[in-house]
């Protein structure tokens, strides 16, 4: 099966060609731009629904489209926001403006945890990233969940390569994590994308060494492993998109959208500022 942009796999899988991997860095530079502008607005006192306003103007400043505004998976209503923002036991898809688990309203308190989430369309190409962000001072175990989860997205991210397989990624993810007595969400994985927003393959964040497709040049996925600090079993809540950790303990993430290169891996989605793990500062 061939078009303009190459050929799919057998696992049905886009091999993009070289030439698109700038549209894919243009994409990924204005999604991680995003991030970064958001980041000073994070502290106690700010609601979810205020970052994401701030994250819906930036996005048509830059002259770019949200890819979640309007998004409507099957069965569900389209949804609303230019980001999904995770406070705590949130593990992904936290919708703005929704209330905080166990709280009245959306107002970040001091110590919260939060992962932020932008898709932004540039020119039909898709960036897609998230980080942590912490309102005022986390606890100590609070900081240790999310360098883990930051570590174990590099440890994928240094398993990428021509040869490789998603087992090979999941499974680096897996090991460090585990090996840090924590759990890797299994109800959710990564994607593919480039000019959409969600194709083949499912990225897992934990498997077997040697096992899922051969990673080939010219594939772009996500990478994004959730980590919770408890047991990795997560619940949706009843606005259909907010799933949550079952044993209310805290959650992370931390996502990189990526290229395979003829001998490597190449991110679309670096922090131009160097921000990316600013909540480990």
């Amino acid at each position: 099966m061939n078009d303009l942009r190459g050929r799919v796999t057998k696992d049905g899988i886009r091999l993009y060609l070289p030439t698109d991997f700038a549209g894919m860095r243009v994409a990924g530079r204005v999604a991680a731009e995003i991030l970064d502008e958001v980041g000073p607005l994070v502290r106690p006192g700010v609601t979810t629904a205020d970052l994401d306003a701030f994250i819906a103007e930036r996005v048509s400043a830059k002259g770019a489209v949200s890819a979640t505004i309007g998004y409507t998976p099957p069965g569900r209503d389209p949804y609303k926001h230019a980001s999904c923002i995770s406070v705590n036991d949130v593990v992904c898809h936290g919708v703005p403006g929704g209330k905080i688990p166990r709280r009245k309203d959306n107002v970040l308190l001091d110590g919260d945890i939060l992962n932020i989430d932008v898709t932004v369309i540039v020119d039909g190409w898709y960036g897609d990233t998230s980080r942590m962000y912490v309102a005022g001072t986390a606890k100590p175990y609070a900081k240790r969940l999310i360098q883990v989860t930051h570590d174990g997205l590099m440890q994928g991210i240094a398993a990428v390569r021509p040869g490789q397989t998603f087992g090979d990624i999941g499974h680096a993810i897996q090991a460090h994590v585990e090996l840090a007595r924590m759990s890797v969400v299994r109800d959710f994985c990564g994607h593919g994308l480039g000019r959409v927003f969600h194709a083949p393959p499912n990225v897992l964040h934990y498997g077997r060494p040697g096992t899922g497709a051969m990673l080939e040049p010219g594939m772009f996925f996500t990478i994004e492993p959730m980590v919770n600090l408890g047991r990795p079993e997560t619940r949706e809540l009843a606005d259909g998109w907010t799933a949550v950790t079952r044993d209310g303990k805290l959650s992370a993430q931390y996502e990189h959208s990526v290229g395979v290169t003829e001998t490597g891996v190449e991110v679309f989605t670096l922090s131009p500022a160097g921000l990316f793990a600013q909540a480990l500062a």
